[in-house]
C-alpha cells in the first residue's frame, strides 16, 4: 500500500527472467556483448529512425551526460523551475557540463510554453561576452506535475529552440507513461517533433536499474562514449544493463506496464476527487496525482498503513500519490475506501 513513488517497486518478472538468462556463461565486457550490440537496431526500430544509444544506470547520469554534450561550461540550459534537473540532481548537470547555468522558466502544471521560452531567449544576450550563452532546452515528459506535453507543444518548443540555434533535450524518466497517455508513437513526441536527444527511462517502469541515452542527432553523440566512461557509467558487465532494456521494449512490455500504472492513477483520482475538501492540483495525465485532502483524512490513511508523501513539507495537506506497473487494484480500492471512511467521520463530527 505504498504510493510514495514508482521507485519503491521491484523488478518486472519479464526483466528479472531476462537478467537470470543473461547470467549464464561469459560475455565480452564494456558493451561488446551481444545484448548491447543489439540495442541500436532495436531502438532504431522502436523510434522508426536510425538512432545512437548508450545505456547508463541512472536517470541523473542520463540527463547530466546528455546535457554535457550540448552545453558548454559557459552555456545556459533552459528548463522548468520544478524540473528534476533543477531540483533533484544535486548539481549533476552543472558538474558534468563543467559549470553551465540552469535558467528556469515557470509555467502551470509543470510545463512552460514556446512563448515563455521565446521571451527568455530573446532577452538572453546571445553573443554578448558578459552573459551566459544560450545552449540547450530541456523538457520533462511526463512532467514533475504528472502532466504531459502534447505533440504540438513539443513541436512549438522545438521550433523556438532551433530558431535560436539551441538543442532540445527530453528527460523521459516517465516517457512510457506519456506515450500511453497521448496514444502516440514514440517518434511522434521525439525526433518528429524536433527532439535532439532523449533520456529514455526504464527504472521507474519495471527495470532494476537501466536507462538509455538516445541520440536522434548523430553528430551530438561523437563525444558521448568518452563522457560516459569519465562519468563512471561504462559498466564492465554492460550486458546486465542492456538485457534489461531489451526485455523492457520486447513485446511492448514498457507500454503495458505504463498503461497499468496510468489506469491505476486514473482510478485513484476518480475515487478521491469527489470527497469533501478534496482538491486535485494538476490534471492527472500519467501516473502521478497531486491532491489536497483534509488533515484528519491524511492522518487516518497513515494510521491504516498507507504510505505517501506530503508534497510541500511536513505540515502540508497536499499529497503526491504515484502508481506503478505493479500497483494492485485492491490497494487502490482500499485507499479510496479508507479515504471515504475518514471523510464520513469528518463530516459527521
Amino acid at each position: 500500500m505504498n504510493f510514495c513513488s514508482d521507485n519503491v517497486t521491484g523488478v518486472a518478472p519479464e526483466i528479472l527472467a531476462a537478467l537470470i538468462a543473461a547470467n549464464q556463461g561469459a560475455a565480452m565486457p564494456y558493451g561488446n556483448d551481444e545484448y548491447t550490440q543489439q540495442l541500436q537496431s532495436l531502438f532504431s526500430e522502436l523510434f522508426e529512425t536510425d538512432v545512437i544509444v548508450f545505456p547508463v544506470a541512472t536517470g541523473s547520469a542520463a540527463n547530466s551526460l546528455a546535457l554535457s554534450v550540448i552545453t558548454p561550461p559557459y552555456g545556459a540550459i533552459y528548463c522548468h523551475n520544478e524540473s528534476h534537473i533543477n531540483l533533484d540532481e544535486c548539481g549533476a548537470p552543472e558538474f558534468y557540463t563543467g559549470g553551465a547555468k540552469l535558467v528556469t522558466i515557470s509555467g502551470e502544471h509543470g510545463k512552460f510554453t514556446a512563448d515563455d521560452l521565446g521571451v527568455k531567449l530573446t532577452k538572453a544576450g546571445a553573443g554578448i561576452v558578459h552573459h551566459i550563452q544560450p545552449a540547450a532546452v530541456s523538457i520533462t515528459q511526463a512532467t514533475e506535475a504528472g502532466t504531459v506535453y502534447t505533440v504540438d507543444e513539443i513541436r512549438q518548443i522545438s521550433e523556438v529552440t532551433h530558431a535560436h540555434n539551441l538543442c532540445l533535450h527530453l528527460d523521459g524518466a516517465r516517457f512510457a507513461n506519456a506515450v500511453v497517455s497521448l496514444g502516440c508513437k514514440p517518434a511522434d513526441i521525439t525526433w518528429r517533433a524536433g527532439v535532439d536527444v532523449l533520456s529514455f527511462g526504464a527504472t521507474k517502469n519495471g527495470a532494476m536499474a537501466a536507462e538509455v541515452v538516445v541520440f536522434f542527432n548523430h553528430k551530438l553523440a561523437e563525444s558521448f562514449a568518452f563522457r560516459r566512461k569519465r562519468g563512471g557509467h561504462l559498466f564492465s558487465k554492460m550486458r546486465f544493463l542492456s538485457v534489461q532494456l531489451t526485455a523492457y521494449i520486447k513485446d511492448d512490455l514498457w507500454l503495458k506496464n505504463a498503461n497499468h500504472a496510468n489506469k491505476m492513477a486514473a482510478k485513484l483520482v476518480r475515487g478521491l476527487s469527489g470527497l469533501p475538501g478534496a482538491k486535485v492540483c494538476h490534471p492527472v495525465e500519467a501516473n502521478e496525482i497531486f491532491i489536497q485532502l483534509p488533515e484528519t483524512v491524511i492522518q487516518g490513511l497513515f494510521a491504516e498503513g498507507f504510505r505517501f508523501y506530503r508534497w510541500e513539507g511536513e505540515d502540508s495537506t497536499t499529497l503526491r500519490l504515484v502508481t506503478a506497473f505493479d500497483t494492485k487494484e485492491e490497494d487502490v480500492n482500499a485507499f479510496i475506501k479508507a479515504a471515504e471512511s475518514h471523510s464520513v467521520m469528518l463530516v459527521n463530527r
